[in-house]
Formats: structure tokens, sequence, C-alpha cells
């Protein structure tokens, strides 16, 4: 069974990066979508509320497949989720060019830590690649409309929430 990694903050997951999981879905048998509380970041959301919105954004809204999809929170370096659960790739999205620099030498830092990771860089489609959680936070602060970023139960949580 071929599994991989996508880690990230996900505050709040986006339509970004669900192109991104939906893509990894055609290329791995199992896709581990990782949410952490990196130290050097400040969260809109709570972890449990992170993992809510990943779960309820995936199952929910879109009816993706669970059986293929794990949803999880880690607190620890990615290489050692990966070993934990038997999956050789991480993957990464990519929205622009700017985004490479960063992604290029966190994909060597890991492969510094363990040879056997690879990681494997996906675009989300054009219409999307645009979307950021930093920008879909800003606009719903400022009372802005974002059902075009985020699924239905984000929306609503961000109607609640402002």
């Amino acid at each position: 069974m071929k599994i991989a990694i996508y880690p990230g903050t996900f505050d709040p997951i986006t339509y970004g990066h669900i192109d991104v999981i939906k893509k990894s879905l055609n290329v791995f048998d199992k896709l581990i979508v990782a949410t952490t509380d990196n130290f050097n970041k400040n969260y809109h959301f709570s972890i449990e509320d992170r993992l809510s919105i990943i779960n309820n954004s995936l199952f929910n809204d879109l009816k993706l497949n669970k059986n293929k999809i794990k949803v999880i929170s880690f607190d620890n370096l990615t290489i050692d989720l990966c070993k934990k659960h038997k999956a050789w790739t991480i993957i990464r999205g990519l929205r622009a060019a700017s985004d490479f620099e960063y992604e290029f030498q966190l994909a060597g830092m890991n492969k510094k830590l363990n040879s056997k990771i690879e990681t494997m860089f996906l675009m989300s489609d054009i219409e999307n690649q645009i979307i950021s959680s930093k920008f879909v936070k800003e606009i719903a602060s400022l009372g802005g409309n974002i059902d075009r970023f985020v699924t239905r139960s984000t929306v609503k949580l961000f109607k609640n929430k402002f």
C-alpha cells in the first residue's frame, strides 16, 4: 500500500489544499492529512478546531472516501510521522514560485534527516492557486465573502466566529 503524508497547519483548510489532497489520492492508496501546532505560528483555530474543520470539509461537505484519508494531529518531526505510518512520501502544495524556495529547502532537510523520504510537490488547480489560509482569515474578519475559498461548513464556522 502506497501511503503519503500531507502535513500543514490548515488554519483553515482551503480549496487549494483540497485540490492537492484530491490529486494525491490519484497517486497514493492512502493519504494522511496531518496538522500541527508549529511553535513559530499564531493560529486562528485551535488544533481541535482545525481537526474538526478538516474532517467536516473532507467527509461531510465533499464526501471524500474515509477509507483513503486519515486526519490526525502531530507534534514531532514530519519524518518521524512518516516512519510511524510507513509513509515514504511527503506531499507539499505549491501555489507560486515564491513558495518553491522554502519548500525546496524543507524537502532537502527532510532528505538529510531520512534519505528514504521523498517529497512530492503538487500544485492546486489554477483557480485555487491564489488562495491562502491567511487571506481567507483576513477576508472573513473584514466581513468579506469566502464561499469560493473554503467549504460550506468552514464558511458557517467563520460566520459564527465573526
